[in-house]
């Protein structure tokens, strides 16, 4: 259903910072003559590396940088912004936990309210419309992925209606053009897998997918603020939606290789590594995501280890190495239950692969617990939930 908060809200509107500083050299920053701080190029220079820094989780330099621009603009709503996409980054790597949430909200409350200050001054100010499609679309996302459903729906209509002031500027489009390009794709999608809600889609303007896909492409190679939110999007919509697992791996690739020390992404790539059978390089991988979990890396915790013991066992499974299988399975386990994730497919598929262990050596009590186990945890129409019925019949367990 986590699509469904993706029309809701319009999302992001496109406002993830990415700077390169490969993209700003010395001897191109020159003053901006707009009004518009979003556009000042000697501010994003001068923040190259504090955004940076963001996305390669180093939140103590991101965050110190973030705090001298608070002091410089106090009453603009980019510093707030960028404090704010800090707590979101702690967020994203487990998303169900939700100890950071109010703090992310009240974040947003403040860039809300120095956008609407901006506003007050300047009716036609397409910047502070633009933070606030921002704001609003950041805080319906979080609502949605809580299930709260009014609340994210009040956010998105605000999301809109703010992202409709903001357009119309040449120098803003290509940033504000994510928003379009996710609604573009889901309102078309969103009624093809889920009929029962072809009545609110109606409400909206008509989308186009393959537009939407076109110009999260155009946002991902030319954006500045935009880019790697574009980039998120389009690695989770070629592999699941789209079915093209490789331009998912390639994209991840890029994104682990930029950002080493983002988790979210280094569970991505090795997710899409496994997908695509290149498991011995997913196994390699997956390895290093445990051991930063053990020496607490920052953002590494119980859900990517979920992922990683899951491709781990899978590799020591096929070459036939069954006792480092079973151990990466019963670990898949165990991270599974510490982030409560015992309904997840990996969860679910370990507890079928321990199952069938035990029964081959002939413990079948220990298998049938592990089946009764998938059955109580997955729906009763998952793929795992109707493979365990039938092996514990199968087998007469």
């Amino acid at each position: 259903m986590r699509h469904i908060g993706v029309l809701l809200v319009i999302l992001l509107m496109g406002v993830f910072p990415y700077v390169s500083a490969q993209e700003a050299p010395l001897d191109e920053v020159v003053p901006n003559e707009s009004t518009y701080l979003l556009l000042d190029k000697g501010l994003q220079f001068r923040i190259t590396e504090n955004v940076n820094a963001l996305y390669n989780y180093d939140f103590e330099k991101a965050e110190r940088g973030f705090a001298v621009m608070q002091f410089q603009y106090p009453e603009h709503p980019l510093p707030y912004f960028l404090q704010g996409l800090a707590t979101w980054w702690k967020i994203a790597p487990d998303i169900e936990n939700k100890r950071l949430d109010n703090r992310f909200l009240k974040q947003m409350d403040v860039v809300i309210d120095k956008a609407k200050g901006l506003l007050d001054n300047d009716p036609e100010n397409k910047e502070a419309a633009f933070f606030l499609a921002g704001a609003y679309g950041f805080q319906g996302r979080l609502l949605s992925e809580r299930k709260s459903w009014t609340k994210a729906t009040f956010a998105g209509k605000n999301a809109l209606k703010y992202l409709n002031l903001s357009k119309g500027d040449d120098e803003l489009n290509p940033e504000l053009l994510l928003g379009d390009a996710l609604f573009n794709y889901f309102s078309v999608w969103i009624p093809e897998n889920y009929p029962i809600l072809k009545p609110v889609v109606a409400l909206f303007p008509k989308g186009n997918k393959e537009l939407g896909l076109k110009q999260l492409e155009d946002v991902a190679q030319n954006a500045f603020y935009a880019r790697v939110e574009a980039q998120y999007f389009l690695f989770r919509l070629y592999a699941s939606e789209e079915k093209q697992p490789y331009k998912a791996l390639a994209i991840t690739d890029y994104l682990h290789q930029k950002f080493p020390n983002n988790p979210y992404f280094h569970r991505s790539y090795a997710r899409h590594l496994y997908t695509v059978g290149r498991i011995t390089e997913a196994k390699e991988e997956s390895m290093e995501i445990l051991q930063r979990i053990d020496d607490q890396w920052t953002g590494y915790e119980s859900n990517s280890g979920r992922y990683a013991a899951f491709y781990i066992a899978q590799y020591f499974d096929r070459i036939g190495d069954k006792g480092s299988a079973k151990r990466y399975y019963l670990k898949t386990l165990s991270y599974g239950e510490e982030s409560e994730s015992q309904e997840s497919g990996y969860y679910l598929y370990a507890l079928i692969a321990l199952g069938k262990m035990e029964n081959e050596a002939k413990n079948k009590a220990k298998a049938k617990e592990y089946f009764n186990k998938v059955k109580k945890y997955a729906k009763r129409k998952h793929p795992a939930h109707k493979e365990a019925r039938e092996y514990i019949k199968k087998n007469k367990l």
